[in-house]
């Protein structure tokens, strides 16, 4: 007895008007389908239900038939082959614009059961007479060849697109060379690499290219893109024919679309490489600059990528918009996003005539109410005083009535500006110093913190209460975070080897407090080594922490100069947008839900992989030596694996084999007949023998004439005048950075 399905649902009813002999109602019901379908609903058992309606009259109706078809013929394969008959009448009817939508619904519908049958009217739709079916059929092309592409060689489907780049209509060539270039990105991707003579690679040729020119101002601005992209994989055989592209390509300058006038100036920026004439260049790039000012009048979506791409053109012209700062200047409803790269802009633009009008602007950003904005413009306002020197002490002086502001991440981030001025005008703006230490107590985050500890330490001699300053984070160290942690080492030792006299105690307390308090290593490491220079040579700890710094200074890059050629031939591509090359974040970096989930499996498998190995390196105590070839057995001690020594019934193989180890290294230590972890530090300390090497002090005091220089005062034998400081030996071996050894 047979159970049939409940005659209730929406898809019960929708069935059910599908099957209507009502036309409208069964319109209706379509429409209904594609809703459900449009908001994720699973209607993919209409399926055969929805099929019988294909064959209609109505063009509305076919569409939404097909666009269903296309949505659900992955998860329906063996029905999709019902529908190959009515495609191919379809292919055949007079309208042309049923035509079209057949071939390119059988070109989308990607089902191998269905692409045999694809090729008869893709052939006929490829040499019809109307040029909306032509162009429809150049793109179906490029799908067929992504799935088989020998099919599409042996049907001669290849030789037809390249004898249609002659078409009279412009659509029709500039969808033929789209269908190519997308051919030739698959081909050029194949391995082994196909030759360059095979006709799926686009080698464009000088008679190509007077016939996609003829085209260009002709077709649609999707059109033009596609051609505009060709144009810049041409390879130019004079500087003549570069600047014969060059002034073809100019007029798509004045385009109202975006994506049309970038992949202008792409062209334009690839084939002046081959222009030597300075005259024509300056006027190329004089050209350039109204249509990139036009795209800051889009949405903001269209103005960022507009400015990352003018971001990059500016790396390799930077003259190209020199006149216009203004219109880089910030709205009050731009989003955060675009004010930062008009931010960055702006100060690649900046010069000596506009600097004034840039800090008014920088200032005026810096009040507000968007604080990432304005600790941005305020890192700005630093930025020009190190690339352009005549506008420092204006730039110093902007920051310093920021500073008198009192708000919190103002002054903070001003700190840390001046400390990169310090870096670049050294002993020019010492006058500052007093009243960035009078905002000490503003501060509260690490980077600001580390900022004026380097400006005290740097400038130690000059701060009469420099030794009370760095006091403070002296006190509070074990609580600063590591980067504050080790400039207030390296600022106390500034600090001694500049007031030697006045300084011993504060040394003393920050080396003993970062060598036997702190969790860092690196904070560790730096103090036993300035220890170390401290107790043995002053001379080498100057040389070492007071050495010259060259003055720092702003990249006009931010990529490399090779990546940069890389990056400007990809303009209006997400690489540009992104200034990575395109390999780093598409093909095989990509990773899809089944790659996580795989990932997933393989990190749920780790604890039987553990269970694995540790059987068989149970087995491996029975398993006899391959490698013994001799006739007798052999009376000697197993070796390799066989030899491994395991103790099955401690506790440590029951905790290791479970998960619920607390200290894994013990354990398997433990397993294996070992001593544990703890037990080799704990012999550390002891000088405890581990297979004949002696651990701890022993080993040391055996090697202190070799390992350990002669610890005496600081001014012993130096006449320096350095108080002196106790060796860290002094320690407990545990402590001393040699004792780990």
């Amino acid at each position: 007895m047979s159970i049939r399905a409940p005659r209730k649902g929406e898809n019960y009813e929708l069935s059910v008007d599908l099957n209507s002999e009502y036309r409208d109602k069964r319109k209706d019901a379509i429409k209904r389908v594609i809703a459900s379908m449009t908001v994720g609903k699973d209607v993919s058992g209409l399926f055969p239900d929805v099929l019988k309606n294909m064959q209609t009259e109505d063009l509305e109706q076919k569409k939404l038939v097909y666009l269903y078809l296309m949505n659900y013929a992955k998860t329906q394969p063996e029905l999709v082959i019902l529908a190959v008959n009515t495609f191919v009448k379809d292919s055949e009817d007079p309208n042309p614009l049923v035509r079209a939508l057949s071939i390119r619904t059988m070109g989308c519908l990607r089902a191998e059961r269905i692409i045999d049958y694809l090729c008869d009217p893709l052939n006929r739709a490829l040499r019809d007479e109307n040029p909306y079916v032509r162009k429809t059929a150049a793109l179906c092309v490029a799908k067929l060849y992504d799935l088989k592409p020998s099919l599409v060689i042996d049907n001669g489907f290849l030789s037809r697109l390249h004898e249609m780049i002659a078409d009279s209509n412009p659509m029709v060539v500039a969808n033929t060379i789209a269908a190519l270039t997308d051919i030739h990105k698959i081909a050029s991707a194949a391995h082994p690499p196909l030759p360059s003579s095979d006709p799926a690679i686009f080698n464009i040729t000088p008679h190509i290219l007077n016939k996609i020119l003829i085209a260009l101002n002709e077709c649609t601005e999707w059109g033009r893109v596609a051609v505009l992209n060709a144009l810049s994989r041409y390879t130019t055989q004079d500087e003549k024919e570069s600047e014969h592209i060059c002034e073809r390509v100019v007029p798509q300058f004045q385009h109202v679309n975006g994506s049309v006038v970038l992949a202008a100036v792409k062209v334009i920026m690839i084939h002046m490489r081959g222009i030597r004439r300075e005259d024509f260049t300056k006027q190329l790039v004089r050209k350039m600059a109204p249509p990139l000012v036009t795209l800051l009048s889009s949405p903001p979506e269209v103005q960022w990528v507009a400015l990352r791409n003018v971001n990059l053109l500016l790396q390799k012209r930077p003259d190209l918009l020199s006149n216009e700062m203004r219109v880089f200047f910030c709205k009050y409803n731009d989003p955060l996003y675009v004010k930062v790269e008009k931010l960055d802009i702006m100060v690649r633009l900046a010069n000596d005539n506009n600097v004034d009008a840039l800090l008014s602007e920088l200032k005026e950003y810096a009040s507000e109410v968007d604080v990432d904005f304005v600790r941005k413009s305020i890192k700005a306002i630093g930025q020009t005083a190190i690339s352009i020197e005549s506008s420092a002490e204006r730039c110093v002086n902007v920051l310093l009535d920021l500073i008198g502001t009192r708000i919190s991440y103002v002054v903070q981030e001003a700190v840390v500006v001046m400390k990169d001025i310090f870096r670049k005008y050294p002993s020019t703006y010492e006058g500052v110093i007093p009243t960035l230490c009078a905002n000490l107590e503003e501060l509260d985050e690490p980077e600001a913190k580390a900022s004026l500890i380097w400006i005290i330490g740097e400038y130690a001699e000059k701060i009469d209460n420099a030794d009370d300053l760095l006091g403070i984070f002296v006190d509070t160290f074990t609580e600063e975070s590591y980067q504050v942690q080790l400039q207030t080492l390296t600022a106390v030792v500034k600090l001694f080897l500049k007031k030697p006299d006045s300084s011993q105690g504060i040394v003393q307390r920050v080396l003993e407090t970062a060598t036997k308090d702190c969790d860092s290593p690196d904070v560790r490491d730096r103090a036993y080594i300035y220890w170390r220079l401290l107790s043995t040579d002053p001379g080498a700890a100057k040389a070492v922490v007071l050495a010259h710094r060259p003055p720092i200074s702003i990249p006009r890059t931010t990529v490399s100069p090779v990546l940069l050629e890389e990056l400007l031939g990809e303009i209006s591509s997400l690489a540009s947008v992104y200034h990575k090359p395109a390999e780093t974040f598409i093909g095989h970096g990509r990773i899809g839900a089944e790659a996580v989930q795989r990932k997933g499996a393989e990190l749920s498998d780790d604890h039987a992989f553990a269970q694995k190995a540790f059987r068989t390196v149970v087995a491996g105590q029975q398993a006899e030596n391959l490698l013994d070839l001799d006739d007798a057995p052999a009376q000697e001690e197993p070796s390799g694996l066989a030899a491994t020594r395991i103790l099955p019934s401690t506790p440590a193989t029951a905790s290791f084999l479970s998960g619920a180890s607390a200290n894994p290294l013990d354990d398997l230590v433990s397993i294996f007949g070992g001593m544990s972890a703890s037990s080799v530090h704990a012999g550390a300390g002891g000088g405890t023998d581990f297979d004949g090497v002696s651990i701890g002090d022993r080993a040391l005091s055996d090697s202190s004439d070799t390992m350990s220089p002669p610890l005496g005062s600081v001014g012993s034998g130096s006449g320096s005048g350095f108080v002196g400081l106790p060796s860290p030996t002094g320690q407990k071996p545990q402590e001393d950075l040699l004792g780990l050894f």
